[in-house]
């Protein structure tokens, strides 16, 4: 088969990118504080995929990244400020893992339980920052399982909304989402995707993967990434699955403690603590 010399040159890159991680590095800066801890080799990888192993354009892409995160502070949300868009479990972190080891987040936009989009849209950032810390060892990327039970035009996020979500994943999580696999969708979704998927970059929109129970071939797309016994029923799997968010909401203010220790962040509270005492 052909390959162009681009397609070449990028398969080098993806097993050699120790030189352009380098060049990439030395045309940012001096780097401190959370930006240096953020921008690690796999870090700086990501991104130079994300723009085909451009330095200019993966320079730019990561500078926005770290101008956005020295503002939204997405290391320093903590779940009791969004645990009430939990309630629900319209989106949380599942018990297990695909195939690849990777992280699944559930989504379940049926069950949606509030209206404002500033709130949603830090609890999305939240878990995909969770999704993140829970990563194996060796592990860079995360899936998306949505089911659409219940879901109607009433319950549904403003495009506005699912436009600002694509593009803070697209832009400042680059490579991080593996597959999003939107499970038996109603037909009038369509209307809604219709508008918000030019909105998607086209790596990102490869990604996104339509399942239906009476299609085989999208079924079995799921299944390489599953097991059976794993998935819950609502994916069309064999395992129950039940969202119990006292025990979640646990599960998390130990994982906010996880983030707090990576960041350096504990050392923060503990030395406000002295100051005080």
């Amino acid at each position: 088969m052909f390959r162009s010399h681009r397609q070449q040159e990028q398969e080098h890159h993806e097993l050699h990118p120790e030189s352009k991680i380098n060049e990439l590095r030395s045309a940012l800066g001096p780097l401190s504080g959370r930006s240096l801890k953020y921008c690690t080799d796999a870090c700086l990888k990501r991104y130079l995929e994300a723009r085909n192993w451009n330095i200019d354009k993966a320079k730019k892409m990561l500078e926005e990244t770290l101008a956005w995160r020295s503002t939204y502070k997405p290391e320093e949300i903590r779940w009791h400020e969004i645990a009430a868009e939990g309630v629900t479990g319209k989106v949380f972190r599942s018990n297990f893992h695909d195939r690849f080891g990777r992280t699944v987040l559930i989504m379940k936009p049926g069950l949606q339980n509030t209206s404002g989009m500033d709130n949603q849209i830090r609890q999305l950032v939240y878990l995909i920052e969770n999704a993140i810390l829970n990563l194996p060892e060796g592990q860079e990327e995360m899936v998306w399982l949505i089911d659409f039970t219940g879901w109607t035009f009433s319950t549904s996020v403003p495009v506005k909304t699912s436009r600002e979500t694509i593009n803070i994943l697209q832009n400042h999580y680059p490579q991080r989402l593996a597959v999003a696999f939107l499970y038996s969708p109603p037909h009038i979704f369509e209307a809604l995707w219709k508008m918000v998927k030019y909105c998607l970059d086209p790596k990102t929109f490869q990604k996104v993967k339509f399942v239906y129970p009476e299609n085989k071939e999208s079924v079995e797309i799921m299944q390489s990434c599953f097991d059976a016994d794993n998935l819950p029923t609502e994916f069309g799997g064999k395992a129950t699955m039940k969202y119990d968010h006292e025990e979640f909401s646990k599960l998390m203010v130990q994982d906010d403690l996880k983030t707090a220790k990576f960041w350096g962040l504990d050392q923060t509270i503990d030395g406000n603590a002295e100051k005080e005492s």
